[in-house]
This record gives C-alpha cells, sequence and structure tokens, in this order.
C-alpha cells in the first residue's frame, strides 16, 4: 500500500505488535527456519496467530497457501513497511551512565539504527568517546550536529528540567522523532514524534501489581 493511499494512521498497538513479529522472524531466520505458518510462529512466541494475519492483511498478502510465510522475505518486507531497509540515526541528549549505556548498546547499533554522537553540557566528558567509540559532542552544538550527521532520531536521557528545553531544540533543528527517557513527560511538538518511557512509571506500576497479589 502506498502512503498517499493510507488515509488513517496505523494505530500505536499495531506498530507494537509488527514490531514483536519483527523480532520473532529474525529469531526464525537465526535458527534456520525458512517458512512458518502464522501458528507456528504463534505457538513459538506467545503471539496471537489470527492477530497475525489481521495485521499483515493491512499492507498486503505475504503468506503462501499450504506454505506459510517465507521468513526471510517477510522479515523483509516488514523492514521496508517500518522504515528500517535503511539506518536511521540517532543523537542521545544526555552523556551520563544511561546516555552512554544507551549508545553502547546493540540494539541501538543494529538492525537500522545507529548512534552518531552523544550531547552533553559537562565539559570533562566532551571531547571524549562512550566504551564503544560513540562521540560526545558539546551540547551547544545541538543544532549544527543534528544537520551534520542527519540525525533523525533524538533521545533524551537527561535530568527532567532539560527534557523539554531538549525536545524543543531538537524539533527546530529538524529532529523527525524523539525518544524520551527523562522522568517528565515531553509533550507533542510540531514535526516531532514524541514517545515517553518513564522508567518510574514502570517500577511503580510493577510495585503496585505485587502489593496487589503479595501484599
Amino acid at each position: 500500500m502506498k502512503d498517499s493511499e493510507r488515509i488513517e494512521p496505523v494505530p500505536e498497538a499495531t506498530s507494537h505488535r509488527l514490531s514483536l513479529l519483527l523480532r520473532s522472524l529474525r529469531g526464525l531466520e537465526s535458527a534456520g527456519v525458512h517458512t512458518a505458518s502464522s501458528y507456528e510462529i504463534a505457538a513459538r512466541f506467545g503471539l496471537n496467530s489470527a492477530q497475525i494475519r489481521k495485521d499483515l492483511a493491512q499492507f498486503g498478502e505475504f503468506g503462501v497457501r499450504g506454505v506459510g510465510y517465507r521468513v526471510r522475505e517477510l522479515k523483509a518486507h516488514l523492514k521496508a513497511l517500518m522504515g528500517l531497509e535503511r539506518t536511521r540515526v540517532l543523537g542521545i541528549a544526555g552523556a551520563g551512565n544511561l546516555g552512554q549505556a544507551l549508545a553502547n548498546s546493540r540494539n541501538f547499533n543494529a538492525d537500522g539504527f545507529r548512534v552518531a554522537a552523544l550531547f552533553d553540557s559537562d565539559g570533562r566528558k566532551v571531547g571524549a568517546h562512550s566504551r564503544t567509540g560513540v562521540p560526545i559532542r558539546d551540547v551547544s552544538t545541538l543544532e549544527e550536529s543534528v544537520a551534520e550527521l542527519r540525525i533523525e532520531i533524538g533521545i533524551l536521557a537527561v535530568p527532567a528540567e532539560g527534557a523539554i528545553p531538549l525536545a524543543e531544540r531538537m524539533a527546530a533543528a529538524g529532529v523527525g522523532a524523539l525518544l524520551n527517557f527523562a522522568p517528565v513527560t515531553v509533550p507533542a511538538l510540531p514535526g516531532l514524534l514524541v514517545k515517553n518511557v518513564d522508567l518510574t512509571f514502570f517500577l511503580e506500576n510493577l510495585s503496585f501489581q505485587l502489593a496487589m497479589t503479595k501484599g
């Protein structure tokens, strides 16, 4: 389906399930599996077979009757659909423990992503590199670095008070999407997709669930 033909945006729940499906296909490919039915994928990875078929049907016909899905082919289709057929360049604001851990993470430097730079205001860190060689730049160079490095996705790993001003700077610089780990909700900004990941929120939720089940 062409972008021009899509009227409604894809629900976030659907995109989440497609990510899980892509992860499952990577696992199958690593295990040497060439074809798999929706039932086999669902049983192996704890997914719902009917939902797999329903989600994929929104974007075309991918399976072969009597054969199932060709794992490598479906994985390639999903990567293209999700914009992962090329590398997305990331920039991380905050070169503390969390920021550097994210910069060094394989998940942020594989399968369509690459961290190009960290940004910080601490002069003791500026000019250095993370453990895997990601350069740490002065946050004052953020705007010019976004253009130079062609950063598309920004990541915030800063204290709460600095998150929104940095998000606004990233949006103004042309960053298209933002993943926020700061303990504050960054609102939607013009031209900027925002995903807030409040780790404290998840910990509090887990604590609540424990309290309800175990006291």
